[in-house]
């Protein structure tokens, strides 16, 4: 606010010496200076028809002609006292005028400015550190519409002062992500990207807004930079996100498969958000042509009396009608809560020749295993399916101990 009225003062400054300037120059009085000069033209004039007049016999008496001229332009010459003067100004008329230009300025601005609108700006800009700790706080009742505006404006107000800062940014890409302005938040993230180019967080900031744009060259700017992330030793999940809805996107089902289901190990079976990745598991399956008839769907549930160890190790395995103890498929799986769900296919199979999809019929096997050990049985609890048709759910209880 102390710049906006630091250059307002200077521009009234200005306007007072455009006013002043003029009034404080004295004027010389020239009226009579300029009729000597006209006086002067005429009298050569009057000499020049004179001289033709005399050539053409028209007058006869040139030089006393010439005489009366010369007294008619002395009778007509100012006095001296009088030539010269000058005039100056009141000082009444400069103090009048400059209080008049400041009325006036103060007057125009208040009525067609935008003061109120200049005062609300201040007021948002200063709100920063509170719309920001409130956004963050997970206690706190989320923004408004209206305060999420504010927010947006005291930010870019600070950033136009702070223009190096990174994390300024990236909050401010984060924001236009949360409000869907795409526009915002592909330029917020790609200025904090070019501060920071090996910040992982802006790097997945980036390619998130990226992703949303739509452009085919965006998307393959993002591509590139979550398979970067998805090499480091620590993988965000929502890297991995990304990775599948960009695979799905592009018709890559068995990509989107294999990124989902390392969701699933990452997040584990109690995870409220497993059903939805199965979900999804299934419906990308179902792009790629495999019918539900190719999947076998568990679900396992455990007797009230079977101590579960949390970490323990769940084994499904799928083996054939007759009860073969080699397992056609087979899959491991934390421990987790029960009863839960679980779908195995081809990419379970563990006999080389021979696939899942290729059972008619079959047995489904789960244990947990208390040692970690799947080598080992002894003291792991088990349950057993019936024989069961391809393409029918399976129900199997863990009930029982070797």
């Amino acid at each position: 606010m102390v710049e906006f009225w630091l250059a307002a003062g200077a521009l009234l400054v200005v306007s007072a010496l455009f006013v002043v300037t003029p009034l404080l120059r004295s004027r010389d009085n020239t009226d009579e200076q300029l009729r000597d000069e006209l006086n002067k033209a005429i009298y050569k004039d009057r000499l020049a028809e004179l001289e033709v007049e005399s050539v053409e016999g028209i007058v006869q008496d040139k030089a006393e002609l010439e005489t009366d001229l010369k007294l008619a332009l002395l009778d007509d010459v100012p006095a001296s006292e009088q030539y010269g003067s000058t005039q100056k100004v009141s000082p009444i008329v400069i103090v009048v005028s400059l209080a008049l230009l400041i009325f006036v300025s103060l007057f125009c601005y208040q009525r067609y400015g935008a003061l109120d609108k200049v005062n609300q700006w201040q007021e948002v800009a200063n709100q920063l550190p509170q719309l920001s700790q409130r956004l963050m706080s997970q206690d706190a009742e989320p923004l408004t519409d209206s305060e999420m505006r504010d927010l947006i404006l005291a930010l870019r107000t600070r950033l136009h002062h702070t223009p190096q800062d990174q994390q300024g940014w990236l909050l401010l890409g984060r924001i236009g992500l949360a409000d869907r302005d795409i526009d915002t938040a592909i330029g917020a993230m790609k200025r904090a990207y070019r501060l920071s180019p090996d910040d992982e967080d802006i790097q997945l900031g980036y390619a998130q807004a990226l992703m949303l744009s739509g452009d085919a060259t965006d998307t393959e700017i993002a591509e590139g930079l979550l398979i970067g992330l998805a090499q480091q030793e620590y993988v965000d999940l929502r890297v991995i996100s990304l990775l599948a809805f960009n695979a799905f996107e592009k018709q890559d089902f068995a990509g989107a498969v294999k990124y989902w289901t390392m969701m699933q190990q990452m997040i584990g079976p109690e995870d409220s958000r497993y059903p939805m990745l199965e979900s999804s598991i299934r419906k990308a399956r179902a792009n790629m042509g495999e019918s539900m008839a190719d999947m076998v769907a568990v679900e396992i549930r455990v007797a009230d009396d079977v101590p579960v160890n949390p970490n323990g190790v769940l084994v499904v395995s799928v083996h054939r009608a007759d009860g073969s103890p080699m397992p056609v498929a087979a899959a491991r799986y934390s421990v987790g809560a029960f009863p839960r769900t679980l779908v195995l296919d081809d990419g379970n199979s563990m006999m080389q020749g021979q696939n899942l999809s290729d059972l008619d019929a079959f047995i489904v096997r789960a244990r947990i295993d208390s040692d970690g050990n799947v080598g080992t049985r002894e003291g792991d609890w088990y349950g057993e399916s019936a024989v069961t048709q391809k393409g029918d759910p399976v129900n199997l209880v863990i009930s029982n101990q070797y």
